[in-house]
C-alpha cells in the first residue's frame, strides 16, 4: 500500500444533486463483492435504527393523545454551557443527563415548532425508507410558507439529530457545502467519480455527503486550514502546496460548515499527519480555529465526529506582528464587539490547558489591535508563501 493511502467507507462524499437515490452502481468493479454486501447490510441495519427511533417518538405522541394529554417533545439545551464539558482528547462535548427543554403542543409559544418537528420527522422517515437524500435547503423550499425561514429548518434538524442521538448525515439530510479543498489528495466519490485535487488548477468543492467518499490517497506531509477564501486562492495561485512540501489545503471560507469540519476530521483519521491553521490575528479568527480544534457548543452532541484536538495554531500569531515589525498603521483597532469576543474566548475551559495560546490572547488584549493575514503584503507581495509559511513550517513556529 502506498504511503498515506487508505480504503475507507466512512468518509466525505460527492457534491451531487439533492433528493438523489443512492445505489451500488457507482462502486468500482474491483471492490470485492463481500465488501459491498457488508456495506449494504450495515447501511440497512443503521437505517432500521433511524426508522425505529422516529417510530418511538411518534408512538409517544400517539400514546399521549390516547391518554388525552398534550403531546410533548423533549430536546436537550444545546446552547447552554452548563450542559457542556471539556475533554482535551475530544473537545467540547455534551454531558450525560444534561438539562432539556420541552416543545409542547398545547403552548402557543411552542405549538408551531412542535408541528414543524413532526413535519420534518415525517420527511426524514420517508427519505430513509426510500434511501433518498435532501439538503436542508431542499427541505426549506419544499414549503417556504410553512417553515418561514431557513434558520428555523436548520435548528429543528439539529434538535432532531440531538433528540434521536443520530448524526445528521444518517438522517439523509445533507448540508450545502461552501468549503474548498486542494493539494495532494485524491478520492472516489459516491457515484464512482474519481477526484484528483492535485491536478486541479482550481480548488475542488468539499463533498456534501460525508459517508460516500472512498479510496482516499495522499502523500501530503501536513494539512493547512486557511480561514479566508482570498488567502486560500492566493496560496493556490502561488502553487504553495507543491513548492514547499506536498500538502493538503482546505478552507471553510470563514466559519466552517459541517461538511468542511467533517472532511478535516476524516483527513486526520485517514492520514494522521499534522494539521495547521492559518487565521487572521483577531478574535474572530481565533474563534474559527477553536471550532475546528474543540468544536462548538451548539454541535457538542457530535463532538466525536467533528473535532480535531491535534490542530496547531501556525499563524497569524499576535506575537508575529511585533516580531516582524509590522507597522502599527497597518493594524486595525479593536471594536467593542472584538473586546467582548476575546474576553469570552479567554474564559473558555480549553484556554486554561493552552498556556501558549493564553499568552497570545493576552498580547492581543493588551494591544487592542488586530490584523488580517493580508497585512503581510506590507513586507512584500509574496511574503506569505515565499517567507512566512516556509519559515514557520521549517523551524516549528506553531503553538
Amino acid at each position: 500500500m502506498e504511503e498515506h493511502s487508505l480504503c475507507s467507507t466512512e468518509t466525505a462524499a460527492g457534491n451531487k444533486a439533492s433528493f438523489r437515490e443512492t445505489s451500488l452502481s457507482g462502486q468500482e468493479s474491483h471492490v470485492p463483492r463481500f465488501y459491498l454486501l457488508i456495506c449494504v447490510i450495515n447501511s440497512l441495519c443503521f437505517s432500521s435504527e433511524v426508522l425505529e427511533a422516529i417510530e418511538n417518538v411518534i408512538q409517544g405522541v400517539v400514546q399521549s393523545l390516547g391518554q388525552k394529554k398534550a403531546p410533548v417533545l423533549t430536546v436537550a439545551n444545546r446552547t447552554d454551557w452548563r450542559n457542556i464539558e471539556f475533554k482535551d482528547s475530544v473537545g467540547l462535548q455534551m454531558i450525560p443527563g444534561c438539562t432539556s427543554k420541552q416543545i409542547r403542543s398545547d403552548c402557543p409559544q411552542s405549538a408551531r415548532r412542535f408541528a414543524l418537528m413532526l413535519k420534518i420527522l415525517s420527511m426524514i422517515y420517508k427519505m430513509v425508507q426510500s434511501n433518498t437524500y435532501a439538503t436542508k435547503r431542499d427541505i426549506y423550499y419544499s414549503d417556504t410558507q410553512l417553515f418561514g425561514s431557513q434558520s428555523a429548518v436548520d435548528q429543528i434538524i439539529n434538535d432532531i439529530s440531538c433528540m434521536l442521538k443520530i448524526p445528521r448525515r444518517s438522517l439523509h439530510v445533507l448540508a450545502t457545502t461552501k468549503g474548498f479543498v486542494a493539494g495532494n489528495l485524491s478520492f472516489t466519490e459516491e457515484d464512482g467519480t474519481k477526484v484528483n485535487c492535485t491536478c486541479s488548477a482550481t480548488a475542488v468543492t468539499v463533498p456534501s455527503n460525508v459517508q460516500g467518499i472512498k479510496n482516499l490517497t495522499s502523500h501530503a506531509k501536513f494539512i493547512l486550514i486557511v480561514e479566508k477564501d482570498a488567502t486560500f486562492q492566493r496560496l493556490l495561485d502561488d502553487d504553495f502546496f507543491n513548492k514547499v512540501s506536498p500538502c493538503i489545503m482546505i478552507t471553510g471560507r470563514g466559519v466552517p460548515d459541517l461538511n468542511t469540519r467533517l472532511l478535516v476530521r476524516k483527513l486526520w483519521d485517514s492520514f494522521q499527519i499534522p494539521i495547521f491553521t492559518l487565521m487572521d490575528a483577531d478574535p474572530h479568527g481565533v474563534e474559527i480555529m477553536c471550532v475546528y480544534k474543540y468544536g462548538s457548543v451548539s454541535m457538542s452532541f457530535e463532538a466525536h465526529h467533528l473535532t480535531v484536538p491535534s490542530v496547531k495554531w501556525l499563524g497569524l500569531l499576535p506575537s508575529d506582528l511585533e516580531r516582524l515589525n509590522i507597522c502599527k498603521d497597518a493594524l486595525i483597532p479593536f471594536t467593542k464587539q472584538d473586546e467582548n469576543k476575546l474576553a469570552s474566548i479567554q474564559k473558555r475551559p480549553y484556554i486554561a490547558c493552552q498556556p501558549l495560546w493564553k499568552r497570545e490572547l493576552e498580547i492581543m488584549a493588551a494591544s487592542k489591535l488586530k490584523a488580517e493575514i493580508q497585512v503581510l503584503t506590507s513586507l512584500s507581495s509574496d511574503y506569505l508563501s515565499r517567507v512566512y509559511l516556509p519559515n514557520k513550517l521549517q523551524f516549528g513556529g506553531w503553538l
